[in-house]
């Protein structure tokens, strides 16, 4: 069956780093767009990275340009999102997503979420 599993979240202080994994498995990860949501206590989830199945080219929210970088390694059927300069906003759950669009169909998949917490 289809999976998604995200691991790398966990308790950081400000200006701190982590890495963001998501395994995918149960379908065809190179011809999926893979992008990184995240969603923060009462508010609404929104897109924080994207990245084509070509790989060739990214798609980052204003708010994490220049601190955040998404990326994908096809043969291991995972997804990135480097994080860096980490600030308390950018505390959320972060969710792993997978899209296709072909033709006039569509498929896409979620994974179950990673907390991440930035804090002294």
């Amino acid at each position: 069956q289809v999976q998604l599993v995200e691991s790398g979240g966990g308790l950081v202080q400000p200006g701190g780093s982590l890495r963001l994994s998501c395994a995918a498995s149960g379908f065809a990860f190179s011809r999926y767009t893979m992008s990184w949501y995240r969603q923060a206590p009462g508010k609404e989830r929104e897109l924080v990275a994207a990245i084509t199945s070509t790989g060739g080219g990214t798609n980052h929210a204003d708010s994490v340009k220049g601190r955040f970088t998404i990326s994908r390694d096809d043969p291991k059927n995972t997804v990135y999102l480097q994080m860096n300069s980490l600030k308390p906003e950018d505390t959320a759950v972060y969710y792993c997503h997978a899209e296709r669009v072909y033709g006039i169909s569509r498929s896409d998949y979620w994974g179950q979420g990673t907390q991440v917490t930035v804090s002294s």
